[in-house]
């Protein structure tokens, strides 16, 4: 008999579909009494997962979301690292300290902010996720997009920008101009684990905060 091929992965978990057409908008938007209680039901619904192979791949803990569900604001990232892998909580190691401090000079608190990432188990190495991997784990993110309903999203860098905005392209080409996912504005700045391996690019992810914050209405505090 021949030897037992392994399965294939659909088709369709390896193409690039933006958010805005993985799945039609919500009928109602949730109520924002209501938020909190829609994020734990997805959190239920996701479970000790399977559904991908990062399930398999050494992940501790799955790091769901941190943050204000009624964030005007909030951030996807690429996927947990080792220090979000063991406290289950998105960017706490150096990369969200910087991106804390990137909030507060926003002139917002983290807790004001919703943050999230594409996957929510931590790659091998913290090597980029392999489509079948984004794709699956995709549902998840949207469902919290479309119960938070911030009015920006801040795609933090390349990964977190093709897998929300369908699109290959470079970062550079994305940077400084307003794109849309499932009914945000959305902006595309570097990642800040990026950030801290070329500090000089902090400038021109000052840029782009300064754009949202103009969206905003925020206003940098004093000493900024």
């Amino acid at each position: 008999a021949p030897a037992a091929s392994s399965p294939r992965p659909d088709p369709s978990l390896l193409t690039l579909v933006s958010f805005d057409k993985l799945a039609p908008p919500p009928a109602a938007p949730v109520p924002p009494a209501e938020r909190a209680g829609a994020l734990r039901a997805i959190r239920e619904d996701i479970g000790d997962c399977t559904r991908c192979p990062l399930a398999y791949a050494g992940r501790h803990k799955i790091v769901f979301g941190d943050g204000s569900p009624t964030a005007q604001l909030m951030f996807v990232g690429e996927g947990p690292g080792a220090d979000e892998d063991m406290q289950g909580l998105p960017f706490v190691g150096k990369a969200g300290q910087l991106l804390n401090n990137m909030i507060a000079a926003m002139g917002l608190k983290r807790e004001e902010v919703y943050i999230a990432n594409i996957v929510k188990c931590r790659p091998p190495g913290n090597r980029v996720p392999e489509p079948v991997e984004a794709n699956t784990c995709s549902q998840f993110l949207l469902r919290q997009i479309d119960v938070v309903q911030p009015q920006v999203i801040v795609a933090l860098g390349s990964t977190a920008a093709i897998y929300l905005l369908g699109v290959r392209r470079s970062l550079s080409s994305l940077r400084g101009y307003w794109h849309s996912c499932r009914g945000a504005k959305l902006a595309v700045t570097y990642h800040p684990a990026f950030l801290l391996r070329d500090p000089r690019q902090k400038a021109e992810a000052w840029k782009d905060l300064q754009m949202v914050m103009a969206e905003l209405g925020l206003t940098a505090p004093k000493g900024k």
